[in-house]
């Protein structure tokens, strides 16, 4: 058995055109010819088919998948046969978050707002069912000309009902460093403020164009989220609104204590912004030198060895001081002589 090809039968499914290939599947376009209607084919490359872990993984995101039903999640169907691993979504047309960004820069307010709560409804339906998407990103998610938004990709999704799955030799980290909450970073499974954490930040890329946390490389990236608060929006775009600054400064907390507890409670306030009570994370803008001197945990270790020495330095110097002096009595004048004070 060879890798599936444009114009070749895959039991029901005629392969029409390549959408897109990864580095363990091509997703293709294709006509069910039972049916007629088009769909969309993900089927894996042929060195993955005899992989047990990639099974499991991939017969985990089709079970997933087939659970979920909402208008902003793309369904998993179900064919009548299968010869081989290949997976059956709605075929949708439209362009990814990612190639509309790349080509904007930045996504104007109301229309990121709209993204973002699209995409929390779904994460709101998918954690009531007890979905955790884990690698929410620009290109997971598909945009139709209508501006529609539809939820792509449950490869790493977990469902908290079902048992552990093992990862190793798929993949070095689970998420994709931008997107990954610290929690995943520390290796952490997540929970459903890990996809908080995810939304906040696209909607802080659609609105400022850039990223809560940069670095020379994706470890750098990923050292920054553990140990330093992200860059507020407001040093990128100094007139955001602060109620939406808000919103993504809490998203992004690196504490998932400190976050939005649910996509529900994020979606409450996505969904009217002027609803939302600045705090101290919108203050901090007015303390910028302060922010500044935050120095990161690892820098913590140094410093305090450097303030040890100097206040031994303090204390050595301070009691090596001479005493204070007693004023001699004046000497007594020539030809005269004291006498001694008597008791």
């Amino acid at each position: 058995m060879r890798d599936a090809i444009v114009g070749e039968r895959l039991d029901q499914y005629e392969l029409t055109e390549l959408l897109a290939r990864s580095g363990m599947a091509s997703i293709f376009k294709a006509t069910d010819t039972r049916s007629g209607q088009a769909v969309a084919l993900k089927v894996p490359h042929m060195q993955y088919e005899s992989d047990i872990a990639f099974y499991q993984r991939f017969e985990r995101e089709e079970k997933i998948g087939q659970k979920l039903e909402h208008p902003n999640i793309v369904r998993v169907l179900r064919p009548e046969h299968k010869s081989r691993m290949y997976l059956v979504m709605e075929y949708a047309e439209g362009r990814s978050l990612r190639a509309i960004m790349s080509a904007r820069k930045r996504i104007p307010l109301p229309e990121a707002l709209d993204i973002a709560r699209q995409v929390c409804r779904a994460l709101v339906y998918m954690h009531q069912h007890g979905i955790i998407h884990r690698d929410l990103k620009p290109e997971n998610l598909l945009l139709t000309e209508d501006g529609h938004v539809k939820l792509l990709d449950f490869g790493i999704a977990m469902d908290e009902a079902a048992r552990r799955l093992t990862w190793a030799g798929l993949s070095a980290t689970i998420g994709t460093p931008d997107y990954m909450a610290p929690e995943q970073v520390r290796g952490r499974r997540g929970d459903a403020r890990t996809d908080v954490y995810a939304l906040g930040t696209l909607l802080y890329e659609m609105i400022t164009g850039d990223l809560p946390h940069r670095g020379a490389n994706a470890h750098a990236i990923m050292r920054a989220k553990m140990d330093e608060d992200p860059r507020p929006p407001h040093e990128i775009l100094p007139d955001i609104d602060p109620s939406v600054e808000e919103i993504i400064l809490r998203a992004i907390e690196r504490s998932p204590r400190e976050r939005y507890a649910s996509a529900a409670e994020m979606l409450a306030d996505l969904e009217d912004p002027s609803r939302v009570v600045t705090n101290d994370r919108t203050e901090r803008r007015a303390r910028p030198l302060l922010r500044s001197l935050r120095l990161p945990r690892r820098a913590l270790g140094p410093v305090a060895t450097v303030a040890v020495i100097v206040a031994l330095g303090v204390l050595i110097w301070a009691t090596s001081r001479p005493g204070p002096r007693h004023h001699a009595e004046p000497p007594a004048a020539p030809g005269r002589v004291r006498a001694p004070a008597g008791p």
